[in-house]
């Protein structure tokens, strides 16, 4: 489905005479934000690892198309024309250098700007872009380009006006960011002296917390059956030890809290409430689930801390699913 509907969108994309890759691009940005509510988590974790794949061959596949390309418009283009190709060419890889640069550093001073403390002492809003000035210039200078440029060339059709120099240019711009920019990412950071301020810890700690203690009042809620107490003993032990290392003491928790968690985790419905055990499970993974994305829409947390917590969640998901079945009679 997802493959089908990505081909969908591009030839529907073309019918209208839109940019297939800029609307495909733009499909895929409103989609994967409501993908953690609509995927199940036995779809999303095989879509991942198919995804991957997908994605290094359709890598390898735009530079070969694109090595064939430039083989046949070298044949055709010699001399002061393509001495005038890579001119611009290279004009083109420092205007979209110094454009983003000039973009970043830009939006991050307006948003520490906006967001200064008021005259009266009260704080601003919040600062969506949290960039400091070396942050901010670090960012500007990842701006290596890939397969989407390559693929918005390669998109153009054949007796579209000057599509060599467009696929040149294009070729030239990843290979100069990726060699220029690539190549002096790491020397820029020691330079700036940048550091983790371990955010992305921060808001993976607090996740952990919000959406068990989401999960463990949704499965309190619940009628529950006769192990569906254990189901609420489980979320509470991990909840107890999530708020331990949120409050830095995670190194301290005792070995015995973690081995409950195991043995509770081990647990067999021997009596006919397997049904009950179920909705209590559905229950609390959903909250969980609604209270991740919450979580994302009003800030508190960041993309990476949520595909973090999500994989968890996918992955305990599946784990539950297990025991539940397994505990079921007959």
């Amino acid at each position: 489905v997802q493959f089908c509907s990505t081909f969908f969108v591009w030839i529907l994309a073309e019918q209208l005479h839109l940019s297939g890759i800029i609307t495909t691009v733009v499909f895929a940005m409103a989609a994967s934000r409501r993908a953690a509510e609509i995927l199940p988590a036995r779809i999303r974790i095989p879509a991942w690892a198919v995804w991957e794949v997908a994605v290094f061959v359709l890598n390898v596949l735009a530079f070969i198309l694109v090595g064939f390309q430039l083989k046949s418009i070298a044949a055709r283009v010699t001399g002061a024309t393509g001495a005038r190709y890579a001119a611009i060419a290279a004009a083109v890889c420092v205007a979209v250098i110094l454009a983003r640069i000039a973009w970043v550093t830009g939006a991050a001073a307006f948003s520490r700007w906006r967001c200064r403390p008021r005259t009266d002492g009260t704080p601003g809003p919040r600062d969506a872009v949290a960039l400091t000035g070396r942050g901010a210039a670090v960012v500007g200078w990842c701006g290596m380009r890939g397969t989407v440029t390559l693929a918005a060339a390669l998109a153009l059709p054949t007796n579209f006006p000057f599509r060599d120099l467009i696929l040149t240019t294009a070729f030239g711009v990843v290979l100069g960011t990726l060699v220029l920019q690539g190549l002096t990412l790491r020397p820029l950071l020691l330079r700036l002296r940048l550091e983790d301020d371990g955010s992305v810890d921060r808001e993976i700690r607090l996740a952990r917390v919000e959406t068990l203690q989401a999960a463990l009042a949704a499965a309190a809620t619940c009628p529950g059956a006769e192990t569906s107490d254990l189901v609420r003993h489980r979320y509470e032990l991990q909840l107890r030890r999530a708020q331990r290392m949120q409050s830095g003491d995670g190194a301290n928790v005792d070995d015995g809290a973690t081995q409950q968690i195991e043995q509770t985790a081990e647990f067999r419905a021997d009596s006919d409430g397997g049904g009950d055990d179920a909705a209590v499970v559905r229950a609390a993974t959903e909250a969980q689930r609604r209270r991740l994305v919450a979580l994302r829409a009003d800030g508190t947390i960041g993309d990476t801390a949520f595909q973090r917590v999500e994989e968890e969640l996918d992955w305990a998901e599946l784990d539950w699913a297990h025991l539940v079945r397994s505990g079921e009679p007959g």
